[in-house]
C-alpha cells in the first residue's frame, strides 16, 4: 500500500482545523471513509473530507426551544417600543460599560471593585491599586468601543479584527498583544486541553468560514454561545481570551440586534461549567442557556424602563 496516498491525524487536523482528538474520534466511530488503524495510530485518505460535526443540531429561528422562543418575542417587542433619546442611550450604554468591564476583567482576577472601575474609566487613579488592572479596564473599555464599531459595519469577521481586538484588550502586553501564542498551554481545571500552536490559524480559519456557512441556520443566541465555545477551545493567544471571546460573542449579540450580554463574576462558576458540558458532550444548552437569560434580562430591563420614562 502506498502510504503518500494518506495522512497521519495530525495531518488531517491542520487541513481539516479541528483537533487531532476530534480526527481519532471520528476514526474510531467510523465516519472518516478509507481511514484505518495501523498499530497504535490511524492512516487517513489525502483526498478524505472532513466529515459534517454532528455534534451541533441544524435550529432554526423558530425552532420551538422556550429560552430562544423567548428571546425573539421580546427582540420585536423592543423593536416595538418608542426608541430612546440619544442622552438616555448614551446614559445607559456607561452604566452598561462599567458593569460590564468590572465583570469581565473581574473573571480574570482583576481586583478594583465596581466602584473603583468606574472612577478609572473617569480617568482617575485608585491608590495601591496594581497599575495593570488600571491598564485592563481601559484596555477592555476601547476594545468594547471598537466592538461596537465593527457591529456596524456589514462584512464578515476576520482574523484580522479578532487580533486587533486582542490588541487593546492586552493594552498591558505590548509584546504579546495581537499575535497567536507560539507556545502549548493548559487551562487550569479545564477538561479540554488548547490546541498546539501550529493548529490555530487553521482553526480559526475554520471556525470564521463554519459560521458564515454551517451555523447560519442556528438561533442568533446559540450561534454567540458556539462561537464563544470554539474560540475559547482554540485559545489563540498566550493571555486575553476570556477577555477577547466574551467581546467576540458580544459583537455576535449586537450584529444580530441583540443588546450585548455582562457575564456576571458571581456566575463564573456555572459559565466555566458550560465550556466543561461542551468538551464532555459537544452540546450548547449550558452556554446557550447562560447567554439567553443574560439578554432576556437585559431586554426586559430596556422594555421596562422605555415603559417608565414615556
Amino acid at each position: 500500500m502506498d502510504k503518500k496516498e494518506y495522512m497521519k491525524v495530525s495531518e488531517a487536523a491542520v487541513k481539516w482545523g479541528i483537533s487531532t482528538r476530534r480526527v481519532r474520534l471520528l476514526c474510531s466511530e467510523g465516519r472518516i471513509a478509507g481511514a484505518w488503524r495501523k498499530g497504535g495510530y490511524y492512516l487517513i485518505p489525502a483526498d478524505a473530507t472532513r466529515p459534517s460535526d454532528g455534534r451541533v443540531r441544524k435550529l432554526t429561528k423558530n425552532d420551538d426551544i422556550p429560552l430562544l422562543r423567548q428571546v425573539s418575542l421580546l427582540q420585536q417587542k423592543l423593536g416595538d417600543c418608542r426608541p430612546l433619546s440619544p442622552a438616555e442611550v448614551a446614559a445607559m450604554r456607561e452604566e452598561f460599560l462599567v458593569e460590564h468591564t468590572h465583570n469581565s476583567t473581574a473573571i480574570e482576577g482583576n481586583t478594583l471593585t465596581l466602584q473603583e472601575t468606574a472612577l478609572v474609566l473617569q480617568g482617575i487613579t485608585i491608590d495601591r491599586k496594581p497599575l495593570r488592572d488600571h491598564l485592563e479596564v481601559v484596555g477592555y473599555r476601547d476594545a468594547f468601543n471598537y466592538v461596537e464599531e465593527l457591529a456596524k459595519e456589514k462584512r464578515p469577521l476576520s482574523e484580522h479584527d479578532i487580533r486587533s481586538i486582542h490588541s487593546l484588550v492586552l493594552a498591558d502586553r505590548r509584546e504579546d498583544r495581537g499575535r497567536w501564542r507560539r507556545v502549548p498551554v493548559t487551562i487550569a481545571g479545564a477538561l479540554t486541553t488548547p490546541v498546539q500552536p501550529y493548529m490555530i490559524e487553521p482553526m480559526i480559519a475554520s471556525l470564521l468560514t463554519d459560521m458564515q456557512t454551517t451555523y447560519t441556520n442556528l438561533h442568533s443566541v446559540e450561534q454567540a454561545a458556539l462561537f464563544h465555545l470554539r474560540f475559547e477551545g482554540i485559545h489563540p493567544f498566550i493571555d486575553g481570551n476570556g477577555r477577547t471571546g466574551r467581546l467576540l460573542m458580544n459583537l455576535q449579540l449586537i450584529r444580530a440586534g441583540l443588546p450585548p450580554v455582562n457575564i456576571k463574576f458571581a456566575d463564573r462558576r456555572r459559565y466555566y461549567e458550560a465550556f466543561d458540558d461542551y468538551a464532555q458532550t459537544g452540546k450548547l444548552t449550558a452556554m446557550t442557556t447562560l447567554v439567553a437569560e443574560y439578554v432576556i434580562e437585559r431586554i426586559n430591563k430596556l422594555i421596562q424602563i422605555i415603559t417608565q420614562i414615556r
